[in-house]
């Protein structure tokens, strides 16, 4: 069986814990690797070698710090489909989603070759008598992140690129589910000519994340994963001094109007409720339909499409839809709360729970869910369920509508599919969740913009990517400058002249 490991100080490293996690292949339920969970001591034995290399790559000057990250975007263009591969086979996810994760991280590695000019400071002239006055951004120094399995390649590039570019050292602690692409990662930044030590992969669980909040040395911790956890993390983090930004759980809606292209927000619900297994925290969950002939009229269009998916393994090509969830205990905590709808009252409209796969009876999939007439005390309304299941809650009138939007306690991502911009206008300026659609079904920003939901979503100040990740992962020094022209008489300069 293959022996994963860390990657310390430009190498691959054995872990030395003697504790070791499975990693399965989703598809065939077998185990294929072990990956080794970090001890506290090798947790910070790798940050004490990245902050001894940190200063040095701090002081370089923002442009050639760019130019690294300009070379691994090339590189990055180069192995697009090893890493796909290698992803794919770890996660679950489709050959197309793999890609997908990772063209999504390069974006921002892209965004980050702009490093020279988001990191300028300001200048004023003159601000008093002889007196200038500049700012400075600079590094925070070693700066953690801890990712989740749902996008091994994009989430940790959200995080590590803008980092290094700001001329910190990373610590990144990937998910034990999938933690093969991370490592690849690293040794793509450093063949793009980031020096050793500055990027590192500590594989673990929560000892390692325990480690990782109580090191002194790490400035700046970034995750994302459920709520309790990012809750717990953000907690435990600020307690201990450092910069925090935690993203959690999500349950988006997706409010069809009376007036909505009806095969347009089909064809996106099912796009969104279904791609990646639903296994992403911008998939849509919950339909909203307003009035009840728009409810009909949407099931109608959704119910045969949703039949027509097709489930199966990566290795089957263009040819699935998506794939299977990413272990065992997920695909039993989705099956529990179809469960839960059905006996809470929910109709079952496509039933996937039968779902079976000839040659992979032990795989870890879930087929395709449609629940109609849901209500808002039911679970599957109320938990995010991480998995191919839609739901759909019927609304009187739009004030219903956007009101369950509003009410629920997480605001990640909305949408809304109508033809009437007055409606769209009003639905984006009042809804309190932070990325909004119109007539899109995952308002996933683009690099340069930055990501971020409200409510119980997040924790912290600033969001990710974009010109917010600049500020997370610097900080500003302010100088007054003030120096003596006056003339000088007898050797000695006559500050009376600047008075």
């Amino acid at each position: 069986m293959k022996e994963l490991t860390h990657y310390i100080n430009g190498q691959r490293v054995s872990g030395s814990s003697g504790r070791f996690g499975d990693v399965f292949n989703p598809a065939t339920g077998e185990v294929q690797a072990r990956v080794p969970l970090a001890s506290k001591e090798e947790l910070d034995a790798a940050v004490e070698i990245a902050a001894k290399v940190q200063p040095e790559w701090g002081a370089v000057n923002p442009q050639r710090r760019a130019r690294v990250m300009m070379k691994f975007v090339d590189l990055l263009h180069r192995d697009m489909d090893k890493l796909a591969e290698v992803l794919s086979s770890e996660h679950g996810k489709t050959f197309p989603d793999a890609k997908g994760d990772v063209q999504r991280g390069l974006e921002v590695a892209e965004y980050c070759i702009g490093a020279p000019q988001m990191l300028k400071g300001e200048f004023t002239d003159s601000a008093g008598p002889g007196i200038d006055m500049y700012s400075m951004k600079q590094p925070l120094g070693v700066c953690g992140g801890i990712t989740p399995f749902n996008f091994p390649a994009m989430i940790p590039m959200w995080m590590f690129a803008p980092s290094v570019v700001c001329g910190n050292a990373f610590i990144l602690k990937p998910s034990e589910r999938d933690p093969s692409v991370p490592i690849l990662l690293a040794e793509l930044m450093e063949e793009a000519g980031l020096p050793k030590g500055l990027l590192q992969v500590i594989n673990g669980d929560k000892v390692s994340v325990d480690a990782m909040l109580a090191n002194p040395t790490i400035q700046s911790i970034g995750f994302v994963g459920s709520t309790p956890i990012a809750e717990y993390i953000y907690g435990t983090g600020c307690a201990n001094g450092k910069r925090v930004q935690c993203f959690g759980g999500a349950k988006n809606h997706m409010i069809v109007m009376p007036d909505a292209d009806m095969d347009l927000a089909a064809d996106a619900l099912v796009g969104s409720g279904y791609g990646a297994a639903g296994e992403r925290c911008m998939a849509i969950s919950v339909a909203v339909p307003v009035g009840e002939e728009t409810a009909d009229r949407l099931i109608e269009k959704l119910a045969p499409r949703i039949e027509k998916l097709k489930v199966g393994p990566y290795t089957a090509g263009d040819d699935v839809d998506f794939g299977p969830v990413v272990t065992s205990a997920a695909k039993q905590n989705i099956l529990n709360l179809v469960q839960s709808g059905i006996d809470q009252g929910a109709e079952l409209v496509i039933d996937g729970r039968d779902f079976s796969l000839q040659g992979y009876e032990n795989g870890f999939f879930v087929g395709p869910h449609l629940f109609d007439r849901v209500t808002p005390d039911m679970d599957v309304y109320k938990k995010e369920i991480f998995g191919p299941v839609l739901s759909t809650v019927r609304a009187g009138s739009y004030e219903e509508a956007i009101g369950l939007a509003m009410n629920h306690e997480y605001g990640n991502g909305t949408a809304i599919f109508t033809r009437d911009g007055d409606t769209a206008r009003d639905f984006a300026n009042r809804i309190n969740i932070g990325m909004v659609g119109v007539n899109v079904p995952i308002p996933v920003p683009l690099a340069y913009h930055t990501f971020g939901g409200w409510k119980k979503s997040v924790f912290g100040d600033l969001n990710q990517h974009g010109p917010d990740a600049f500020k997370f992962y610097t900080r500003t020094k302010t100088v007054t400058s003030r120096w003596p022209s006056g003339i000088k008489e007898g050797g000695e300069f006559n500050f009376k002249a600047m008075d």
